[in-house]
Formats: C-alpha cells, structure tokens, sequence
C-alpha cells in the first residue's frame, strides 16, 4: 500500500548558500500522499530555508523540487497551486474578524473561492463561534488555527507549516495536533511541518527527517527510528541519531 501512494512532495539535493555559508546541504526528501511529515531539528538548522525554497520564496542554488510530479523551477504556478503554507508566523489584520480576514484571501487567490468555503474551513478549524470576533483578540492558538483554515481555503493537496507551536499553550496544541490527524487521515492532505520543540511533535508525526547544521542525519518512519535507536520519544530519536553521525 505504502508504494502505492504518489509522492506529493520530492526534494532532491537541494543547497543553498548565503552570504558564502551553506545553509542547505544536500538535502532531499520524499514525502507521500497522507504523510505527517516532521521536519525537526533546532533553529538555525535550515529547516525554515528549506521551506521557503520550496514555495519559491527563496531560489536555491542547485537541486530539484517537485510537488505531485510538477517542477517547481520550470512550472510554479501549477506546482504550488494545491499547495497551502504557515512560513514563519501567520499574520492577519487584527483589526479585522476571522472571516474578513479570510474574505480578504480568498478575494486574493488565483481560485475562486465562495463564503460557504470560508465558513466550511472555519468550521474544520474549529472557529466557527468566533468567526466575526476581530483577530486581536485571539490567542496564538487561534491565530494557528486561523491561519491552518486560511491554508486550507483552496483545497491543497500540501500544507506546509513551519513551526505551528510556537507559543502555543497546551490545550491549543492539543486541538492543533487533532485537526492535523483528521485532515490527514479523512482528507488525505500531507503535512510537512517543521519544528525545533521535539517535546511538542511527539504523537503527531509518523515519519520525519532530522537535520543539523543544514544536513538531513537521519529519516524515516518514527516507529522503526525508535526501535533502531533504542529511545521512545522525538527528543531522544533526535540526540541518538546526532550521535550516531559523529
């Protein structure tokens, strides 16, 4: 079954330099369609790099991105066009509710996009019942969970988070990790989701690639990295395979 599943996401030897210091190493990946990809390692590993690469915010120096057989260099528009994305914090106008403010992107998008969407993606968020409460008011808990249902508007097949829990206190972490299970389990939506806070994955991801100092060390399905290392969380997994590089 697992071979059967089409690749939704592939990185192949990706680099990129800044200011003349490698910031992505070689790095590829290959995620398929359900996966809850993590993308885990501490801040300044490339992770965020990485992303903004592959929703060509940033143009790397050399190495492939494809997204459901599309190049993302030769063919832009098509390969991200199913593709929703949280790069760094969401931002919103705070002056504005929940749903002006998704009114506003949805204006925005090259798709077009209806109210009962909006109300559909507030209602999978769990927001509906603040959906004309103006942002500033809103936890960070909400705000990610406002800023998953503006990823969602347009159906994506990928949505890229980097890292959502971010001051996210438990119970809207709790919530977070729920939404992501039931829309990849009923929705067949992959998630790629970056994070530095191993603690806070644990339970979400069931496969993930570890990288330091721009360098994927270790990937593969959570399950068998745990029995390979001998460890039985994210945090350990990630000092284990460090060492194990050494």
């Amino acid at each position: 079954m697992e071979n059967s599943l089409e690749n939704v996401l592939t990185i192949t030897n990706l680099n990129k330099s800044i200011s003349g210091q490698k910031i992505v190493d070689n790095v590829s990946l290959q995620i398929k369609e359900g996966d809850i990809y993590g993308f885990l390692g501490p801040n300044g590993a490339g992770k965020t790099t990485t992303l903004r690469m592959i929703m060509q915010l940033v143009f790397p120096d050399s190495g492939e991105i494809f997204i459901s057989n599309k190049s993302v260099a030769k063919n832009a528009i098509q390969a991200l066009s199913k593709v929703g994305s949280i790069i760094e914090n969401p931002t919103f106008y705070l002056h504005l509710t929940a749903f002006q403010n998704l009114k506003l992107s949805a204006i925005l998008s090259l798709e077009t996009i209806d109210n009962a969407r909006i109300h559909e993606v507030l209602t999978i968020v769990g927001l509906s019942h603040v959906k004309e409460k103006r942002v500033k008011t809103f936890s960070l808990g909400m705000k990610q969970r406002l800023g998953l249902a503006n990823a969602l508007l347009g159906h994506p097949r990928l949505i890229i988070l980097d890292e959502p829990t971010n001051g996210v206190d438990p119970q809207g972490l709790r919530e977070l990790k729920v939404i992501i299970k039931k829309l990849a389990a009923k929705e067949h939506i992959t998630f790629l989701i970056s994070s530095h806070m191993l603690r806070e994955m644990d339970g979400l991801c069931h496969k993930a690639a570890f990288i330091q100092r721009g360098k994927i060390v270790e990937h593969g399905e959570i399950p068998s990295l745990m029995k390979k290392y001998h460890v039985s969380n994210l945090e350990d997994l990630f000092f284990a395979c460090i060492e194990e590089e050494k």
